[in-house]
């Protein structure tokens, strides 16, 4: 058993929670990878350090600093919000739910185990905030809208239903090498954030949530470019638009007649991730996650055209775009990279420890 020893200045930060990430694969894909689970590549972990929000932030611990033991396999107590109950499941259990949840069983070996350790480390994050009172006394549920998805067995069953025992084999597998295995920075788990597919880079931490954090920054990961579905389009009537932004704040007016784009819109702020961080719609200011939210897009690096009446909006990845991209991993997979590489490239300056 090791001790890491952690000073903790805990800002408990409830952010954006959006239902975002349907999980593509590479090449040979099935039912299981356009699936609609909600991923935690668009959820906040509520223990971050230095992260302002426009969301309420709560600071627990009292800021001194403690000795924090990580007790080696120690089971997780997790709400199951099917039946309203506790469960108690081992970390591996846990682990392999995790991974079955969030990514294909199909994609490389390698990248289902980098899959592994980062929910193992978002996990082992839950619960170093303790016992949660509004969760009957988890350390988080399996409501996959606000923590990370989790597949009990007989859920796994349901869902891959006659491919279960292979798929599952795999998934094990996969975990069991890995299964003591936490990504730190500081002597701290790291916020394991992660999403489906970027816009070719990944993004900074600082231009999604607003917080400097050393190891969410941009990295290459172009071969997200290849990913299906990677560019999508949305088209919008005038009208439909207009109703869906002006019915959002009523501080928003449109003109019924727009004859080019800038009309409506103009980009404020635009990161070289493609990010969109800020645009004015009409003489209101908004987030590009606020657009994305609205509009149902599937990621906030997006451009905007109008033609015959009718506006395109095309958005290029999957996700908020920060920490790992789960396309990028099984891709860096294919060609030969081990987890712990995968890992240290999409969370630069972490190390890899046993628990």
């Amino acid at each position: 058993m090791k001790k890491i020893f952690l000073t903790m200045s805990v800002f408990g930060v409830m952010l954006m929670l959006i239902p975002a990430i349907s999980l593509i694969t590479s090449k040979n894909f099935d039912k299981e990878e356009i699936k609609k689970t909600p991923s935690y590549g668009d959820i906040i972990p509520t223990i971050q350090e230095n992260i302002s929000s426009d969301g309420e932030t709560v600071t627990t611990k009292n800021n001194q600093e403690e000795t924090v033991v990580l007790k080696e396999k120690e089971p997780y107590k997790v709400l199951d919000i099917t039946t309203d109950e506790v469960m108690t499941v081992s970390v591996r259990d846990y682990l392999i739910g995790a991974v079955a949840a969030e990514m294909p069983s199909s994609f490389q070996e390698e990248a289902l185990k980098a899959q592994a350790v980062a929910a193992h480390t978002y996990a082992e994050r839950r619960r170093l905030l303790g016992e949660q009172p509004d969760l009957k006394g988890a350390y988080f549920s399996n409501d996959s809208s606000k923590y990370q998805a989790f597949f009990t067995e007989s859920q796994m069953k349901q869902y891959f239903g006659e491919t279960f025992e292979s798929r599952y084999e795999r998934i094990a597998k996969c975990v069991d090498e890995v299964l003591e295995i936490i990504i730190t920075y500081n002597n701290e788990p790291i916020i394991a954030a992660f999403h489906s597919m970027s816009s070719g880079k990944t993004e900074s931490a600082a231009n999604v949530w607003g917080g400097d954090i050393t190891y969410l920054i941009p990295v290459e990961s172009e071969s997200d470019k290849t990913a299906p579905k990677y560019q999508q389009d949305y088209t919008f009537s005038i009208e439909e638009l207009k109703k869906n932004f002006e019915e959002y704040s009523k501080d928003i007016k449109l003109n019924e007649n727009p004859a080019k784009v800038e009309d409506w819109f103009e980009i404020v702020q635009k990161t070289a991730s493609q990010t969109i961080v800020k645009i004015k719609v009409g003489e209101v200011e908004l987030k590009g996650s606020d657009v994305r939210a609205i509009l149902g897009l599937r990621s906030s690096a997006f451009d905007i055209f109008l033609s015959n009446n009718i506006f395109t909006i095309t958005t290029y990845g999957y996700g908020h775009g920060v920490g790992m991209s789960q396309f990028g991993a099984n891709s860096l997979a294919l060609d030969g990279k081990t987890y712990d590489e995968i890992l240290l490239h999409y969370y630069p300056g972490t190390k890899l420890e046993k628990v």
